[in-house]
C-alpha cells in the first residue's frame, strides 16, 4: 500500500509540473480541440453542400428550401459559434448556439435512436458545459443578502454536469472479447472515468484520460489513411474530430479543477 501511494504521489507530482508549466496555454488547446469537430463539421457542409441537402430532403422529404435551410444553419451557425469561442467574444451565447445545433443533429440525423452516437453527442454537451462555466460569473446567492456556499452556484454544477457527460465518449470505445489488452484499457478507462465522475484525483485522471483517448484516436480514426473516394474516410474523420472535442474537455477539466462538487473539494474542507 505504501508502495502504491508513493508512485501515486509522484505521479502527481509530475502532473503538477506540467500543468504549473503549460498553465497559461492549456486553456487555449483545450478550447481549440473543443470545438474543432464543429469546425470540421462546419465546413464540410460547405464543400458537400448538395449532399447533405439531398440526404435531408430525402430522410424528411421537406422540399428543396428546407433542405438547403438545415445546411446553411449548420454552416454558420457552427463556424460562426467556433470564431466567437476562439475569440472569446458572447462564449455563453456561442455555447447555447452549438448546443442548439448538436440538438438539431441529433434529431435530422435519427442520432436519438443510435445509442452509441447518442452517447457522444452528450459527451460534446458536456465539453460546451464545461466551456459555459469557464466562461460563467460566480453565481449570485438564490437569497439576497444570505451568504451561500462556493458549491451552491450554477457554475459548479455545470462542472458536475460536464463531467459526467464527457465520460459517456469513452463507454462508447470499449470492447468486449477482443483479448487480454483490450480488456485491461477498458479496465483502466473505466477507473479514470469512475474517478473524474466523482471528482477524486481529478486533474490526474483527466490528464492519463487524455493520453489514453489521444493515442486510441489516432490509432482507431486514422482518416488521413483511407483514399478520398471511400465513405469509410468521412466516417472516421467525424469520429475523430468528435473525440479530439471531448479530449479538450478533459483538458478544460484538467486546467480548472473539477469544481465544488467533488471529492478533491471536500477533502479541502476536511
Amino acid at each position: 500500500m505504501e508502495r502504491q501511494n508513493e508512485l501515486l504521489s509522484k505521479a502527481e507530482d509530475v502532473a503538477d509540473q506540467i500543468l504549473r508549466h503549460s498553465k497559461h496555454v492549456l486553456p487555449h488547446i483545450a478550447r481549440l480541440c473543443l470545438i474543432s469537430t464543429f469546425l470540421e463539421d462546419g465546413i464540410r457542409m460547405w464543400f458537400q453542400w448538395n449532399e447533405q441537402r439531398d440526404y435531408i430532403e430525402a430522410t424528411w422529404g421537406c422540399g428543396y428550401f428546407l433542405a438547403s435551410l438545415f445546411v446553411f444553419i449548420n454552416l454558420v451557425g457552427q463556424v460562426g459559434g467556433c470564431v466567437m469561442i476562439l475569440s472569446r467574444q458572447k462564449v455563453q451565447w456561442a455555447c447555447g448556439l452549438l448546443s442548439s445545433i448538436i440538438a438539431l443533429q441529433t434529431i435530422a440525423y435519427s442520432i436519438l435512436w443510435d445509442l452509441n452516437f447518442l452517447m457522444r453527442n452528450l459527451a460534446l454537451a458536456g465539453g460546451l458545459l464545461l466551456l459555459l462555466a469557464e466562461s460563467k460569473a460566480e453565481g449570485r446567492s438564490l437569497f439576497a443578502g444570505v451568504p451561500t456556499m462556493g458549491d451552491n452556484n450554477p457554475k459548479t454544477y455545470m462542472q458536475l454536469a460536464g463531467r459526467i457527460l464527457l465520460i459517456l465518449m469513452f463507454l462508447t470505445l470499449i470492447r468486449f472479447g477482443a483479448g487480454y489488452v483490450q480488456a485491461f484499457q477498458n479496465i483502466v478507462g473505466l477507473c479514470l472515468i469512475i474517478l473524474i465522475a466523482v471528482g477524486y484525483k481529478t486533474k490526474l485522471s483527466a490528464l492519463v484520460l487524455v493520453v489514453q483517448l489521444t493515442l486510441l484516436n489516432f490509432y482507431l480514426n486514422d482518416w488521413w489513411n483511407i483514399p478520398d473516394y471511400k465513405p469509410m474516410r468521412d466516417f472516421l474523420k467525424y469520429d475523430f474530430f468528435q473525440t479530439m472535442s471531448v479530449i479538450g474537455g478533459l483538458l478544460l477539466v484538467v486546467a480548472l479543477g473539477p469544481g465544488g462538487v467533488s471529492v478533491d473539494e471536500r477533502k479541502k474542507q476536511w
